[in-house]
């Protein structure tokens, strides 16, 4: 048995362990009750993690740089710029006027947009510098963070709680209402995906030898930009903003499972991104009975995990 194959295996079964523990472990009296309730969350967890662990492999590969992930488009940014435009317009009346399905809606079409936005103005016009589209995508990312910073300042201290509450990831506040449409947009978009993941490997080559080996690579980079732009808004708009959760699962994906196919690396990575979120959920809720979003956990794992790659990357002895 090879090791990619053995790990994959123990990453299965340590999942399917963590998700007994997590449905059944101190249930309580009201054991109904309290199954349904983390039903829901599991499912949103799953439809996450499987999100958020494709798209920044994906994402990765095609910017040959394994810091990076979808955030850096300024995803994340639009999605609370959107949420604090609506406390700002419609103040306490917020949950009346617009429902959680509307709101998951307008979030989920305000960032695939923005992204389409960003595609039209760089790739329709000639300019098929992918580097080029993460630097307006972090320039407006910022411009947007700057604007939602302002708006916030001008919102009642009452109704800023509505803001804040959106900030951080929660799988604790899940609105069922959203697991059908979140889970049908999931399946279709891994469906393509996962069928186009051979391209990934070639991709991964760089563009000259993409070219040199047939790939359309400007059309090829393109459609996968849309699955991540799509799967990037669905899995925000569900739960709120997990900046560092790609980062921390992709690298970990990386060392456990050594291979260019990325059609087992993508499976890994989701299965990854599982285990990291129901074990921190498991842990935080039922372990340390802490009602700290885990998102605000993985943030920090995933910065200090990040600024030591980089500190790594720019020290003498590693350039020698």
């Amino acid at each position: 048995m090879s090791k990619i194959k053995r790990n994959f295996i123990i990453a299965s079964v340590v999942l399917v362990l963590l998700i007994a523990l997590f449905l059944f472990y101190n249930m309580g009296n009201n054991w109904q009750f309290a199954l349904r309730l983390r039903s829901y969350k599991l499912a949103a967890i799953l439809i996450v993690s499987a999100a958020v662990a494709y798209s920044s492999v994906s994402f990765q590969t095609l910017t040959n740089n394994r810091i990076l992930t979808p955030s850096i488009m300024g995803f994340e940014s639009v999605y609370l710029l959107i949420q604090t435009i609506i406390v700002f317009v419609y103040s306490d009346n917020t949950f009346k006027v617009l429902s959680g399905l509307g709101n998951f809606a307008l979030s989920v079409a305000g960032m695939i947009g923005f992204a389409m936005l960003l595609y039209l103005l760089i790739y329709k016009r000639g300019k098929d510098n992918l580097y080029l589209l993460l630097l307006v995508g972090i320039i407006l990312g910022t411009l947007f963070n700057s604007l939602s910073s302002f708006m916030q300042l001008l919102i009642d201290p009452n109704d800023y709680f509505i803001v804040q509450g959106k900030m951080f990831a929660t799988f604790n506040k899940v609105n069922r209402d959203l697991l059908w449409p979140s889970a049908i947009v999931l399946v279709v978009v891994l469906f393509f995906g996962f069928r186009s993941a051979r391209y990934l490997d070639v991709l991964a080559l760089g563009r000259e030898h993409a070219i040199n080996l047939g790939i359309d690579y400007n059309r090829k980079v393109q459609f996968f930009l849309i699955l991540i732009a799509i799967l990037a808004s669905v899995s925000t708009a569900l739960v709120g903003p997990v900046t560092f959760l790609g980062l921390l699962v992709a690298n970990l994906t990386y060392e456990m499972f050594k291979t260019y196919k990325h059609s087992i690396t993508l499976s890994a990575a989701c299965i990854v991104a599982a285990i990291t979120l129901v074990g921190g959920q498991f842990v935080m809720e039922r372990m340390l009975g802490l009602s700290i979003p885990v998102s605000a956990i993985i943030n920090l794992a995933g910065g200090r995990s990040c600024s030591i790659r980089r500190t790594r990357r720019s020290s003498p002895s590693s350039r020698s």
